[in-house]
């Protein structure tokens, strides 16, 4: 009886575990930043603490987007992408944003494939940034 209680108990805790990593999985965002004067990107950081995932998820979401098709004079600064929403749909499309600094430093612009475009107030722009590179956006 005692067995059966041991082992009962041991897959309830396997069981929980699972489902808390299987929540987690696949919920980060990967940076890359810009090197050089080139249109090219290098592996910079990647976000996978829950909350600041949910924090530059609600930024991104709750932007108040354009859709409009932009010309910047310089390349991004930085990409980042978040993954798809729900792993177990048929929606495999990752999220995919380019990120310019302003040149004052105190505002950052994003960018979509989809021709969606953005600038965020100061505050967001600070707390995105900060997320994405650790780092604080106004020195």
């Amino acid at each position: 009886m005692k067995k059966t209680i041991l082992l009962f108990t041991i897959l309830a805790v396997l069981f929980m575990t699972s489902g808390c990593l299987s929540e987690l999985n696949g919920q980060k965002i990967t940076v890359q930043k810009r090197t050089g004067e080139e249109n090219i990107f290098e592996d910079f950081n990647e976000i996978t603490q829950k909350n600041q995932v949910k924090k530059a998820i609600d930024i991104v979401n709750n932007a108040n987007w354009e859709h409009v098709k932009v010309e910047m004079a310089e390349y991004a600064d930085y990409q980042f992408q978040f993954p798809p929403k729900n792993r177990k749909s048929n929606e495999h499309k990752i999220a995919s944003y380019l990120l310019w600094i302003s040149p004052n430093s105190e505002n950052v612009e994003l960018h979509t494939d989809s021709d969606r475009h953005v600038k965020l107030n100061r505050q967001d722009s600070a707390d995105l940034y900060e997320i994405l590179t650790g780092e604080a956006l106004i020195n």
